[in-house]
């Protein structure tokens, strides 16, 4: 990193940062709102963002906030989230985001499990009536935080947090059991996830990044600590569909841009509509993470787009953990999740904890100040950490002689869909109860353009009409299941197989057949 970026990368607190940043440049744009109508682009600088957190800040004070007070808020990728989010950590808040899409299964987990004391919500967005939900689960202290902010006078407001290893932030995500986990982190953790993200990338001033993901994602504060670092912009695509993000892409001369490898799939499907005229002028680099990225995706990013592809590792307890830089070699880009950075320190173990030489596929086992602080359900938190005081992440791979990280598999029931965590038992929790479900199976299986989609192989009871996709898909939109997480593929086999010992359904055979 550059020398000022290595110095505000040592801010104690999230507000520490973005205060540093906007006394250095107060007047270089931090967030850019793109809008359907080019007319409407937003502008927000450095400086706007400090003193416009404050006001905000000082508005949620007078409702009431106050150090350590939890505020859940399920919001979309806008200027306003942003604000809301500094201004939480302005008072010193505990902020649970929330992903906008999440319905009332996930959102009422996540408020009761945190204890909410109050829920920011958008209004009614993209036709879901966000109060509605949440008066139906009893969410207290709600307020709309779309358009319109709480607003205060700073001069009221206490002063700023002093310490950034207090448990600040709890993130949501689905492992292998039905519900939701909750994951604590700290400013100082988040920081550091940033910090991580912004060396390997390199950006200068001159950069104009994008986020076309959910700010309320944990590589959203992971996207803003690197724009704080290095002091460049970045476009925010409140809602975004291919073609028509490209406008935005290209009117503001967007330079780094990814997210997932269902976003490079969805930039070279549109490239190849018009391969003589290069998709996004601009850009040089396209970074992301979150699902597996098969070698041939790079080759065809770099070949077909005219651009760099880093992709690297991370996951809600560790926003990231190893990234690809741009001076890799292709064979690095291609086969590896790239190499950690300084402090973080990656073992690959035996199940015992014993660790393995380079080249031996383990474990993967984490530790560093990025590394989350636990989970709000402290037997969990027993559990995921080992004796020396490393994540066991169920993660499987191994580290190259040079230090590269190749991962190979995961132990966890985990599906991974365009970056998001989805998880199997969940839904197979909801299919057991549908009429003629005898037993059920539900598993990830490789797409070229989500990195996995979601197959239901369903065992029916003998006499029973053969479901169909559509049925499956209205019975969970009832169950109050996350559209995201729908099956895509549905199998109705005679019967799943399993093992002599314990009739224990054989997922990996059904991964086999239907891949």
């Amino acid at each position: 990193m550059t020398d000022t970026a290595t110095e505000l990368s040592r801010s104690a607190t999230f507000w520490e940062l973005i205060a540093r940043r906007a006394a250095l440049t107060p007047d270089a744009t931090v967030l850019i709102q793109a809008a359907e109508d080019p007319a409407a682009d937003r502008r927000l600088t450095f400086g706007e963002l400090r003193d416009r957190a404050e006001r905000v800040a000082a508005g949620l004070h007078g409702m009431g906030v106050r150090p350590g007070t939890v505020v859940a808020w399920q919001l979309p990728t806008r200027i306003e989230t942003v604000l809301l989010s500094a201004a939480l950590a302005r008072i010193g808040a505990v902020q649970s985001p929330v992903i906008p899409f999440y319905r009332d299964r996930e959102a009422g987990f996540a408020l009761r499990e945190s204890r909410a004391e109050y829920f920011a919500v958008p209004g009614v967005w993209r036709g879901f009536d966000h109060p509605a939900m949440a008066r139906r689960l009893g969410a207290r202290g709600v307020f709309e935080a779309y358009d319109v902010l709480p607003d205060g006078d700073p001069r009221d407001l206490p002063a700023p947090p002093a310490s950034g290893t207090g448990v600040r932030w709890i993130y949501w995500t689905s492992g292998t059991t039905s519900d939701p986990k909750g994951v604590l982190h700290t400013d100082r953790s988040l920081i550091a996830g940033g910090s991580c993200l912004a060396h390997a990338l390199r950006p200068t001033a001159a950069d104009i990044g994008s986020v076309a993901f959910p700010y309320a994602h944990i590589g959203g504060p992971d996207y803003l600590v690197m724009l704080l670092l290095y002091g460049f912009p970045a476009v925010l695509f409140e809602k975004f569909a291919m073609p028509d993000a490209l406008a935005g892409y290209r009117r503001h001369g967007v330079t780094v841009a990814g997210g997932s490898t269902a976003f490079y799939s969805m930039f070279l499907t549109e490239q190849r509509k018009d391969p003589g005229t290069k998709l996004i002028p601009t850009l040089r680099l396209l970074a992301g993470g979150g699902a597996p990225k098969p070698p041939e995706i790079y080759h065809a990013v770099v070949r077909e787009l005219g651009c760099q592809l880093t992709h690297g590792y991370g996951m809600t307890e560790v926003p990231m953990i190893t990234m690809g830089a741009p001076d890799d070699t292709p064979d690095h880009l291609a086969t590896t999740e790239g190499r950690p950075p300084e402090g973080m320190s990656i073992r690959i173990t035996t199940p015992d904890g014993t660790p393995l030489p380079p080249d031996t596929d383990g474990e993967v086992r984490l530790r560093g100040e990025a590394v989350c602080r636990g989970y709000l359900d402290r037997d969990l938190s027993a559990e995921v950490f080992d004796r020396d005081g490393y994540l066991i992440t169920g993660d499987l791979g191994h580290l190259t002689g040079d230090g590269y990280l190749v991962l190979t598999g995961r132990s966890k029931d985990v599906i991974i869909r365009k970056g998001e965590n989805i998880s199997a038992k969940e839904i197979e929790d909801l299919l057991h109860r549908l009429p003629g479900v005898a037993d059920v199976a539900v598993i990830g299986l490789p797409d070229p353009e989500r990195g996995e989609r979601v197959c239901a192989v369903v065992e029916q009871t003998r006499g029973t009409e053969p479901l169909t996709l559509a049925q499956v898909s209205a019975y969970l939109r009832a169950q109050g299941l996350a559209t995201h997480k729908l099956p895509e593929q549905l199998e109705l086999p005679d019967a799943l197989p399993r093992n002599e010992a314990l009739r224990k359904v054989l997922k990996y055979r059904l991964r086999a057949r239907y891949s």
